[in-house]
């Protein structure tokens, strides 16, 4: 059939135009440079190697579609076919394969098939089977677990949150309020005075541990405390403050006097309920915390005379002076991590104040010492033989005071651990002995008449 002349035209056209665009081209090519050539081969290159990333890409997308499968998936093992099987014949290798099946176990049977399908197998069953078993552990791992604790671990767990140290502190201290009252050495007081004092500070420090778990855990200081790690459960932690604290109490009001049950229950209500969310909310903490560490000499004494005398609180004010240099200066270097707890501390929020605080008080230590024999509790050799301590201990505060750093701050607090033993030994050296009551004076006998 003869086409039309409008057909013939447009084939024409279009002949026509393409052999122009092909003489176009073929005569770019010809007056190029080499150079030219070069690049084109490279770009070809380059779309050929994008070609195959695609198809890379591909393959990825789609064995990422069962994202789980990929993450669980654990490193192939090695093949189980034994190596002197790959360099073998395969009449070698098929002859190996009935030995072995042979000397198999009855119930484990090797099928014969070639090489490659079963090194195929054994791959495909690597990654069937490894994230099955890894799902299984990841379940196992989820599942809710009953928390166990050993006998032999409790002791430790139980030392740890009632803060052993702090608490050997308080009864230190409670101890010298004891020795340093006038009277009588009483020993079955004296031991009742000290059991009860530290029950009654393994019950509050249990409590402000309970209170702190959330806080607690944002600082390096006190991210291993027991209820924090998960060691204890919250529950054996308040009945362990329970049965510390009521029988503490119990031995201080009935054992000893009222006057001193009183004292220990004023303490813990004080260091739980007041110093210990006061932490988060003033500056005022560090006052209230002084107050609760300067209450066990007073308890010592009141055990000893059943009275609040002029020494019971000299030796109170001595505790709470020699308070503010040792814990600012700790403070000083755990700036950061109160702040991340959330602590409002004077390092904190006044650095200033901070300093200025520990240098006044070592300034205090100085004159409660002087006042000492004047209270008729020392002799007067007290405030002599105590002055170079209390000199040395104020000189590191102004040392602090003046620089503000780190290095002043350590030297501070590492001198209080060992000036208040100390300060502590020379109030019981140079003890004013009790005066022994004077009898009443005689009316002279009459004459006789």
């Amino acid at each position: 059939m003869a086409a039309s002349p409008r057909t013939l035209s447009s084939r024409l056209f279009l002949t026509g135009w393409a052999g122009g665009c092909m003489w176009y081209l073929e005569r770019r090519a010809v007056q190029a440079p080499p150079s030219k050539f070069m690049r084109l081969f490279r770009n070809a290159s380059k779309e050929w190697i994008t070609f195959q990333h695609f198809r890379f890409l591909k393959r990825l997308y789609v064995t990422q579609l069962n994202s789980s499968l990929n993450q669980r998936i654990k490193p192939k093992p090695e093949a189980v076919v034994s190596p002197f099987l790959e360099n073998a014949s395969s009449g070698e290798a098929s002859a190996e394969m009935e030995a072995m099946r042979d000397h198999s176990p009855p119930g484990l049977t090797l099928p014969l098939k070639p090489r490659g399908e079963e090194l195929v197998e054994v791959e495909c069953a690597s990654v069937v089977e490894s994230p099955i078993d890894v799902g299984k552990t990841t379940r196992e791992e989820k599942q809710w677990k009953e928390m166990k604790i050993r006998m032999d671990d409790l002791p430790g767990i139980l030392a740890r949150l009632s803060k052993i140290k702090l608490t050997a502190l308080v009864v230190s201290t409670t101890s010298a309020g004891f020795a340093l009252a006038p009277g009588p050495f009483h020993w079955p007081c004296f031991l009742l005075t000290s059991l009860g004092t530290g029950l009654a500070s393994c019950a509050a420090n249990s409590i402000n541990q309970f209170f702190e778990v959330p806080f607690d855990s944002n600082m390096n200081r006190t991210k291993n405390r027991p209820l924090v790690r998960g060691q204890i459960s919250p529950l054996l932690a308040v009945s362990f403050a329970t049965c510390c604290a009521v029988p503490g109490v119990a031995l201080l009001t009935w054992g000893v006097n009222p006057l001193t049950g009183a004292l220990g229950v004023f303490n813990i209500f004080l260091y739980t309920c007041c110093y210990t969310p006061l932490k988060r909310i003033s500056i005022a903490n560090t006052w209230v915390g002084a107050v609760v560490g300067a209450i066990p000499p007073v308890m010592g004494w009141t055990a000893a005379t059943g009275s609040l005398d002029a020494g019971a609180l000299l030796l109170g004010g001595m505790l709470y002076s020699w308070q503010f240099p040792h814990f600012n200066a700790l403070s000083w270097g755990l700036r950061e991590d109160y702040s991340r707890g959330g602590y409002c501390m004077m390092s904190v929020t006044h650095p200033g104040l901070c300093r200025r605080v520990a240098l006044r008080h070592c300034l205090a230590l100085l004159a409660l010492c002087t006042a000492a024999p004047v209270l008729d509790v020392t002799s007067w050799a007290f405030p002599a033989v105590s002055l170079p301590i209390n000199l040395y201990i104020s000189y590191l505060a102004f040392r602090f005071y003046r620089d503000a750093d780190r290095k002043s701050s350590r030297k501070l607090f590492f001198c209080s651990l060992w000036h208040l033993p100390l300060l502590l030994l020379l109030l019981l050296t140079c003890k004013r002995e009790a005066r022994a009551p004077e009898a009443p004076a005689q009316a002279p006998a009459e004459a006789p008449s």
